[in-house]
């Protein structure tokens, strides 16, 4: 009888540490914040205008209704950018128009499903 409560304590003790170490290193999708994955323009690229299509691809899901994107110009102005719907959750699109040769600064913010707001910027060049 004594040998089967070590052979239950040792299991259970293995059993737990295997618990902890999946819920340790499992990947937490839910709690991650939404993190630019891959941009169109890409990131310090130089594009062909005057029509510019935006295409920014997220890790996780956005909310689209406070999400953010705002245009730096190379005067030095601010347009704010209308999102349109994405083709998919974690994908925000829009399109730009009107710009001229020159360095531009797409500004970012999303809402992550976690609840939590990230920002990022996508500086690219008119030619």
């Amino acid at each position: 009888m004594r040998m089967n409560s070590r052979m239950f304590a040792r299991w259970f003790v293995a059993a737990i540490v295997v618990a902890f170490g999946v819920a340790f290193f499992a990947p937490r999708v839910a709690l991650a914040h939404a993190v630019l994955v891959s941009s169109q323009p890409a990131v310090n690229s130089t594009v062909s205008g005057p029509k510019v299509a935006v295409l920014l691809k997220y890790n996780s899901r956005v909310d689209m209704e406070h999400s953010t994107l705002t245009l730096l110009t190379p005067d030095g102005s601010v347009k704010k950018v209308t999102i349109e719907s994405g083709p998919e959750p974690g994908v925000l699109s829009a399109k730009l128009s009107g710009l001229i040769k020159g360095a531009y600064v797409l500004r970012w913010q999303v809402l992550a499903t976690d609840g939590h707001i990230t920002r990022g910027k996508v500086p690219f060049q008119v030619e």
